[in-house]
This record gives structure tokens, sequence and C-alpha cells, in this order.
């Protein structure tokens, strides 16, 4: 069910950018419209949770995304598009440079619920908790869950006063610890104009990452704390909520993890 009391007075736009090319999942098909089961692909997972805390959803796409969404109306479920924009991210530039792009579509909400486009195991409970912990305080802010796992592909490092100072990636030659803190590939913040003038300013002075060549998102999370925006943390004590789909293993452990889920259905 969707998030009720003073959440509920905040508009949140839910956002899902999904122009990842899943180069190291070499599927035939864009990343995101993956199937996982016969009848339910990455996005159909991402989405049906989504439709249960918030909507609408905007769906950033590839040109290859956006081009198979057209021309294959059949490997779609009738209701796999409803309560969502899809928008384009023409080049890929890296996540601060899709969801930014699309800023015209969510400028006017309060909040943004930015949520990677393959995290398949997306928590109710987790996804509601954030939504309260938010609304419940100062703005603006940012309200990230959180999880140690055995093995960090990123790190969040927080110095003893609580202010995020740096987000190891390891896709960006960085070393992070085992057990460290990783994020759910979930991110909630203040939105509207505050947002877009901050990313504006830090787009300014941002260097792309040193492996991608990306105009990366997380690195942004750590300029807001450090001009002072208060960061909101929720930390969960399930790892699986942490794996996204990026290779031919993740998604034979989302096939099995789904599969036992229905089975005590």
């Amino acid at each position: 069910m969707k998030s009720s009391s003073s959440s509920a007075r905040r508009r949140i736009c839910a956002i899902v950018p999904a122009a990842g090319r899943g180069t190291r999942l070499s599927a035939d098909v864009p990343k995101v419209f993956v199937p996982i089961l016969p009848n339910l692909t990455i996005w159909d997972a991402v989405r049906d949770k989504l439709l249960q805390v918030t909507t609408p959803i905007i769906l950033i796409l590839s040109p290859d995304g956006l081009s198979y969404r057209r021309n294959n109306p059949a490997a779609f479920k009738p209701e796999s598009f409803n309560n969502t924009t899809v928008a384009l991210q023409s080049s890929p530039l890296g996540m601060g440079d899709a969801i930014f792009g699309a800023a015209d579509l969510w400028r006017e909400f309060d909040d943004l619920l930015i949520v990677w486009g393959d995290q398949f195991n997306l928590s109710l409970r987790t996804l509601n908790a954030c939504i309260e912990l938010h609304a419940s305080h100062e703005k603006p802010a940012l309200t990230l869950p959180l999880v140690r796992v055995p093995r960090a592909y990123v790190e969040y490092v927080f110095d003893s006063s609580g202010r995020l100072t740096h987000i190891r990636q390891s896709r960006e030659g960085d070393a992070c610890e085992p057990g460290g803190l990783s994020d759910v590939g979930v991110f909630l913040l203040t939105g509207g104009a505050a947002l877009i003038r901050e990313w504006t300013l830090y787009r300014e002075k941002c260097m792309t990452g040193s492996v991608t060549g990306e105009i990366n998102f997380l690195p942004f999370l750590v300029h807001l704390s450090s001009i002072g925006w208060p960061v909101n943390r929720y930390e969960t004590n399930d790892p699986a909520e942490a794996i996204g789909i990026n290779t031919p293993e993740d998604l034979a452990f989302a096939r099995q993890l789904i599969r036992s889920k229905l089975s005590v259905l």
C-alpha cells in the first residue's frame, strides 16, 4: 500500500534511469526489458513495486530501448507503461545526465524517488520506511536506504557527525572495504528548483568518472551533504536488496530468488 500520513502531503515522482546497455549481461534485448521469468521482465519487477508506493513513474531509456519498446508491442503486458512517462537519454553519459536531462518532467514535484532500472528485488518495507523518514525531516534533504554487504560494489563513507564524505565505486577503480555500507539502488531527494540549481552548480566543477568517463550521480550526493543537506540513513539487514542485475550470474540469482518467493505464496 502507498505510504500515508505526512508523506501523502508531499508529491513524489519515481524516476527509473534505465538507459544502460547491459554489456556484461550479453542480452539480445535492452537490459531493462530482459525477462526474469517468462511473464516478468526486470522492468515489470521494478514498476510493480513502485506503483505500490507512488505515481507517476518516469522511465528513462536509451535510443535502443525506446526503439525496442515501440517496435515490439507484443513483448509487453497491456499495463506495462500505465502511469509511466517514457523519456529519452540520447547518449550514454551517466545516471546524473539521465536524471537531470528529464528535469522538465519532474521539476514540479516535492520529492524524487530514484531507483536504478536493474533493482529487481525492491523491498516495499524499505521503500515505505524511507518515504516516511524523508517526510518527517527538515528539507531539503536526502534519504538513503543502506545495507552492509560482504563485497560492496559501491561503499558509503560517513564522518563522525554523520556527514557523507565519500562514495567509493569499484566501477571507477575505487577499492571498497569488505562489509562496507552499500546502497540498494534507491535514493530519495527533495526535488524542485533547489535540486536543479545544485546540480547545475555541481556540474560546472565535477569530473567525469576516471574509468567510465560518465557524469556520475553518486558523487553529487556527497556534494549535497557537503553544502549542508541532511542525510537520513535507513539501514536494512537484507544484502539481497543491494543486488542489481548486471551479469548472467545476477540474472540467475534473480530467477532463483523470485521463484523461491513465488513458491511460498
